[in-house]
Formats: structure tokens, C-alpha cells, sequence
């Protein structure tokens, strides 16, 4: 992590460098040693996060068992903002801090329906102010943004705002809103996004091809927007998790091409697996009902009141198609949860 001093100037000319590429962006709001003042405060509240999963959690298979990311303080407490991913069934974690000071921590919340973590050190955090928290809607497509990330090799890079849109993930994950800029960071996990009053506005979660969602080859990040984080930040407190985590999991892995819904993989011991479902297969309908992309096939399954009830799928296996029940799980059940939650 660069000191202080090296950081402002290697940050003003980040920003002075690119001012001339700003000519068909939206007009600067501030002068630009009060964005340079802004973004370094924000820097200073962005940590590096180590975990170690336990030994015997099943998300090793996909994301390994040793992680390291980034967070954001955004609490006068401590409260770190990270990607949920990186502390999903841990069995310790780390944060460290930009004096290169690693402290203990524990996990305060992992919720599945945003993909947000949140950690509190064990020890106090001294000299670290809480970044305000941003909004979406407070910038728009061409604004130039910082991306910031934290541990051993924590930087900042200058990046655009591509898109404000949805997000569906292969892993049965939805979120309505999503941020996309770019050029993008191979660090992301965890990173945060900044405007230029260095307000919080995501947390990072994906390296993409395309950020613009219209298939032009441009590589890019999708950032989790802190509007969600924010009705449901005092739930996750106080109960670990959102109430909206608590629905039903099926074990795919799934994919969305030319109006059909593809299955790529399905988990081991999952209820798809335990069904019948197979890689290649094509899911036509659930309960009935046709779904022709991720987003309306996961919130089909989602609208439920028993997260851990009956589902009826209706797919295409090879050139049968057939109708497949399954007794779908509640996903925050079926995880080891980290000390801490």
C-alpha cells in the first residue's frame, strides 16, 4: 500500500491525465484538488481481507479455500463492507490495513440476496473514518469514477461509469440493479467504487468481456450498488442476514442464450442433482409457468413462501422433455456459517 503523500500525486495525475478524455463526459461538479481530497479520504477507509474457509466448507470447490479481496470501512465502529463471496464459510479472517497491519476480525453478516458481507475487526481501528455511502442514481453513463482496492498490492484506477442495469448470475443470483464500468480491475473482489465526492457507490463482484451487455467486447466489472446495502443494513446486523436470503436453492449453475435457460453445471448432493437434472439440459418451465431467462426462471422460483418446498421444473433433456420435482433447499440452511453470524 503506497504512503499518503505518493498516493495524492499519483491520484491527481491519474485524474489530471484523463481530463482531457472528459470532453463528451458529463461536466465536472467540483474542482479537481476537491475531488483529489475527496478520493483520498475515501482511499484511506479501504482495507485488504484474508480468509481461510474452513476445511470442509463446500464453496472450496468454486472459490477455494484460501481468498483475498478487499473492504470499506462504513461504520464509526468498524463495520467493514466487503463482497459475501469472500467470507462465505470461513473460518478466519483478516483485514489489512493500509499501515500493513493485519488484525483479526469476524464475520457480522453474509446475505445471499445482494452478495454483501460485512466483518468487524476484533481490534479497534485507529486514524480510519467511515466513507458515506453513495447512490446509483446520483451518476450517470460516461462519469469518470475510482475504483480502489486494498492489501498487500491495493491501488487505485480510474474507471467509467458503462451502464446502470439487472444482473443475473449463473449461480441463481438476481439483483435488479447493478453498476458496469470500465476499463476494468482484476482485483475486484471486494473493491470499491467512488465518486468524485468520495462517496461509496458499489462494492466490486465480477471481472466481464462486456460491460455493456450488448455483446461489443468490452471488458469491464459489475459493481454491487450500495442502494441495497441500505434498507437492510440494521437487519443484517442484528440477524446475519436478510430476510430475502432465505428462499429456495436448486444446486445450478445456469446460463441464458437465445431464450432459453441452459443448464452448465449442476452441484454435487444438490436437489438438482438428487432430481436428475443434467448438464445440457434445458429448463422450459417452473411450475408451469415458461421462463426464457435467468431473471424470470429465478424469480419464478423465488416467489414462494417455503423456501424449502416443492418445485416443479419442466425441461428438455436431450430431445425428451420431461417434468421434474424437486425439494428445493434453503440456501442460508445448507452453508456452514462463519464464527461471528
Amino acid at each position: 500500500m503506497r504512503p499518503l503523500h505518493c498516493f495524492r500525486m499519483l491520484l491527481a495525475a491519474a485524474w489530471m491525465g484523463l481530463m482531457p478524455a472528459l470532453a463528451a463526459s458529463p461536466p465536472q461538479q467540483q474542482e479537481p484538488q476537491s475531488v483529489i481530497n475527496a478520493l483520498s479520504r475515501a482511499n484511506a477507509a479501504v482495507v485488504g481481507v484474508q480468509v481461510m474457509a474452513a476445511e470442509d466448507a463446500p464453496s472450496i470447490e468454486t472459490l477455494g479455500r484460501q481468498r483475498t479481496g478487499s473492504g470499506v470501512v462504513i461504520g464509526p465502529d468498524g463495520l467493514i463492507l466487503t463482497i459475501g463471496y469472500l467470507m462465505l464459510e470461513a473460518e478466519t479472517i483478516e483485514i489489512v490495513t493500509q499501515e500493513q497491519k493485519t488484525l483479526p476480525a469476524r464475520a457480522v453478516a453474509y446475505d445471499l440476496a445482494t452478495g454483501f458481507g460485512l466483518l468487524r475487526p476484533l481490534l479497534p481501528l485507529r486514524g480510519i473514518r467511515p466513507v458515506p455511502l453513495g447512490s446509483l442514481h446520483s451518476v450517470k453513463p460516461g462519469e469518470l469514477l475510482m475504483t480502489a482496492t486494498g492489501g498487500d498490492e491495493g491501488d487505485v484506477t480510474m474507471t467509467r461509469l458503462i451502464g446502470k442495469r439487472a444482473f443475473s448470475g449463473y449461480w441463481e443470483y438476481h439483483i435488479d440493479q447493478a453498476l458496469f464500468t470500465s476499463p476494468p480491475i482484476d482485483n475486484h473482489s471486494g473493491a470499491s467504487l467512488f465518486n468524485d465526492r468520495g462517496e461509496l457507490l458499489g462494492i466490486g463482484s465480477l471481472l466481464l468481456l462486456d460491460a455493456t451487455g450488448e455483446n461489443r467486447r468490452l471488458p469491464g466489472n459489475m459493481f454491487v450498488p450500495v442502494d441495497l446495502l441500505k434498507p437492510i443494513l440494521a437487519e443484517l446486523q442484528q440477524t446475519g442476514s436478510s430476510h430475502l436470503s432465505h428462499r429456495p436453492w436448486l444446486g445450478l449453475s445456469s446460463s441464458e442464450q437465445s431464450g432459453r435457460v441452459q443448464v452448465l453445471r449442476v452441484s454435487q448432493g444438490s436437489p438438482a442433482q438428487q432430481a436428475g437434472l443434467k448438464t445440457g439440459d434445458v429448463v422450459l418451465a417452473v411450475d408451469g409457468v415458461t421462463v426464457a431467462t435467468l431473471e424470470t426462471f429465478y424469480k419464478k422460483l423465488w416467489d414462494r413462501p417455503d423456501p424449502a418446498g416443492e418445485v416443479t421444473l419442466t425441461v428438455l433433456q436431450g430431445a425428451e422433455i420431461r417434468t421434474l420435482v424437486l425439494k428445493a433447499v434453503d440456501r442460508m440452511n445448507s452453508l456452514s456459517k462463519a464464527p461471528g453470524i
